[in-house]
């Protein structure tokens, strides 16, 4: 028996697991294990090159992050579980797959899903995105590259970034309910300029230039286009064949102020029934763009029929289709009738016209002999083993917004990591990754940062990191030329862009970018490339630290909750939270500054003067306690009673006299914590002890190590 099982696993496609593989007509895969694989790539090389009837992998819902290659394997299926709960995501630009050692110029894995001699493959209900451009920084960045004159490729945020990418050999695809997104050119890029054939049905498709770009014949119905680029939402390249064609019907284009239609470089066919553009389409026809080939054997081909823009239409979308070749009507104008007897995916009926052979993929098994070249494509077709997951850090990735930060509540709701979400929560979650809810309040990102890298110690799972590294880099992003930190990004309304020590938002955001930059901990882990970035950010941050510092009629104090940006003068943010000197977020600006190695005398100056104004200000004999009444809401309220040795500050000290300050919802001053509405008065921190331990311990011990000299008076610039 042994025998016959060892000759089993030589057969080519049968493997330690693909007996089952080799005669399964669907496999499933799921990111959470419950299925036959948890990767998408896994899945498709568990299938056998060779096949008579289709095979699907049917993904459960889930984010898979991963870059997608089938090759040379006929009658696939993708279908997910559904359209917008099932995403692939990955993040490259083209000019970094070119540079990448692993690249090449054909381009064939510079997608997030590529496709190459894989005829008759199907897509249904998938999310793909190539996520470089929502990622990558405002500026250029500078790629080593191999393949350039100088080693070095200027990268760009709106360069080609591709999701769908099909290379010749792969025709008669079929591509329903399915999303594609980027933020760059070539989002859905089919092509195969010689025997393209291309069907797509509710489909939305995001990007920049030339977003929509097939090669060959291709039919799209009832899709909807995004186009974030001025110069073109659609291309086509139709020099193979006179009669080579892309279709439009039933479909609508939404985008950025002055997105214009179309372009082609080569020889082109357009055709454009019932469809719809929103406004902020540029008054700009489709448009031969003055480079490569051009048109030259037949002449100009853009069809409109029944097309209409909101706003009102502009002259060049008039009814023109009479004047196509065949003079044909607009029913007559489908799928059958685009491929023109090559491919019939609607009727299923057999094609009546012979495509070209496909071109053979490269063989990396030639040479080997037989038993060799079979264990070797075993092997190759086993799955590779899924990263672990941290429910929490998935349940992190779900959350994090494009800009690279996190929210810390969405609407009413704080945002919690230690509980479930269900398949649409997740889904609805995801979608909303463009909010502009992205902060710094409360903990949030510097949070997300730490726990995805401590997650990626234990796991290793590179999505950890990715994401923590582009929250990084959201910090640097955010951080104002100054040095200040605003409570928000790139959020700017309300109070959201002053810059804010208050709950410690700039200090846990620079403490994230010191320990980068030193290294640290969980913190070591991220991108050695960050570091400099990082140590420059903490260096501007501390010069804004020194020249918030109020100088209280020549004598350096304490820090404000918020600042002015601008002016770098106090500023007043929620009706209760006045512009006044803090007892609480000063606490923790002068540990991150007595944190700082070889201290510059501007540094000990502000610490030895905070510490003492923190001294001068406490109110001894007291405490503040939440004494028990069943009469009011709560079952208590809180009050500040004498107790004998007992020492409290508070949370806001009146930037002249130095008095504590207390303000409710009417922003009216008062002197004493009772004076305050019952609701604010029990949840608003106005009284703590903060300072305690600060002054009792940590400054000592920093004290006796640098030794600092008493402080001088400066005058002041407030």
């Amino acid at each position: 028996m042994k025998y016959l099982l060892l000759f089993l696993c030589l057969l080519p496609g049968v493997g330690t697991m693909g007996i089952v593989s080799a005669r399964a007509q669907q496999v499933t895969v799921a990111a959470d294990g419950s299925g036959d694989f948890r990767t998408i790539q896994a899945a498709l090389n568990s299938l056998p090159a060779e096949a008579t009837k289709l095979r699907t992998v049917y993904i459960k819902n889930g984010t898979y992050r991963e870059k997608v290659l089938l090759d040379g394997k006929r009658l696939v299926r993708l279908k997910g579980q559904s359209e917008k709960g099932v995403v692939l995501t990955y993040s490259q630009a083209r000019d970094a797959w070119r540079c990448d050692p692993a690249g090449g110029p054909d381009d064939f894995g510079a997608a997030t899903l590529n496709i190459r001699n894989s005829p008759d493959v199907t897509l249904e209900k998938l999310t793909v995105a190539n996520t470089y451009g929502f990622e990558a920084p405002a500026a250029d960045v500078l790629l080593p590259c191999p393949t350039e004159p100088t080693g070095q490729r200027r990268v760009g945020k709106t360069g080609h970034q591709m999701a769908l990418r099909t290379m010749p050999g792969t025709t008669r695809l079929t591509v329903k309910n399915c999303t594609f997104q980027a933020l760059g050119g070539d989002t859905v890029s089919p092509w195969d300029v010689d025997a393209g054939l291309y069907y797509f049905k509710n489909c939305t498709m995001e990007g920049g230039v030339d977003l929509y770009c097939p090669r060959g014949w291709a039919y799209a119905e009832n899709c909807l286009f995004i186009c974030h680029n001025p110069n073109a939402a659609i291309w086509h390249d139709g020099s193979g064949d006179e009669d080579q064609k892309t279709v439009l019907k039933n479909c609508r284009f939404v985008g950025d102020p002055g997105f214009k239609l179309g372009r082609f470089h080569r020889e082109a066919q357009f055709y454009l029934i019932n469809c719809r553009f929103d406004q902020n389409m540029a008054d700009a026809d489709i448009y031969w763009a003055n480079s490569g080939p051009g048109a030259q054997q037949w002449g100009r081909r853009v069809y409109y029929q029944n097309c209409h823009r909101e706003g009102g239409d502009y002259a060049w979308l008039a009814d023109n289709l009479h004047t196509a070749k065949g003079s044909p009507k607009a029913r007559q104008i489908n799928a059958d009738w685009t491929f023109g007897g090559r491919w019939y995916p609607r009727s299923g009926k057999p094609a009546t016209v012979a495509l070209p052979p496909a071109a053979p993929g490269p063989d990396r098994y030639a040479g080997l002999p037989p038993q060799q070249r079979v264990a070797a494509e075993t092997t190759t077709a086993a799955a590779p083993a899924a990263p672990a997951v941290d429910s929490v850090a998935e349940r992190m990735l779900v959350y994090q917004r494009e800009v690279g930060g996190w929210p810390k509540m969405v609407g009413n709701v704080k945002v919690k990591y230690d509980q479930p979400m269900s398949v649409a929560d997740m889904a609805a979650t995801r979608a909303a990754a463009g909010r502009n809810d992205a902060t710094i309040d409360n903990h949030a990102t510097t949070r997300e940062i730490r726990y995805l890298l401590e997650a990626f110690a234990k796991t290793q799972n590179p999505a950890y990191r990715a994401a923590a590294e582009k929250g990084i880099r959201y910090l640097l992003q955010m951080q104002y030329p100054n040095g200040g930190f605003p409570q928000y990004y790139p959020d700017r309304s309300n109070y959201r862009h002053q810059i804010t020590y208050n709950d410690n938002a700039m200090i846990e955001a620079l403490q994230v970018l010191r320990d980068v930059s030193r290294k640290t901990k969980e913190l070591a882990l991220a991108d050695a490339g960050l570091v400099a970035p990082a140590a420059a950010a903490v260096a501007r941050g501390l010069d804004c630290i020194l020249k918030t510092q109020y100088v209280q009629r020549g004598t350096r104090t304490a820090w404000c909750a918020q600042y002015d940006e601008n002016t770098l003068l106090p500023a007043k943010a929620r009706a209760f939270e006045p512009a006044t000197l803090s007892g609480m977020e000063s606490v923790n600006i002068v540990r991150f500054l007595m944190d700082t190695e070889n201290p510059s005398p501007a540094i000990k100056q502000a610490i030895e003067s905070a510490v003492k104004w923190l001294d001068n200000v406490k109110l001894s004999g007291y405490t503040v306690q939440d004494q028990p009444d069943a009469k009011l809401p709560k079952g208590y309220d809180r009050v500040l009673v004498p107790q004998p040795g007992a020492v409290v500050w508070a949370r806001f000290y009146d930037l002249q006299t130095n008095q504590p300050v207390f303000m409710g919802r009417d922003s009216q001053v008062h002197t004493s914590l009772a004076d305050i509405e019952y609701e604010r008065r029990t949840g608003y921190a106005y009284l703590g002890t903060w300072p305690e331990k600060l002054l009792a311990k940590d400054y000592p011990r920093w004290h006796q190590k640098w030794n600092s000299a008493a402080p001088s008076a400066v005058a002041s610039p407030n």
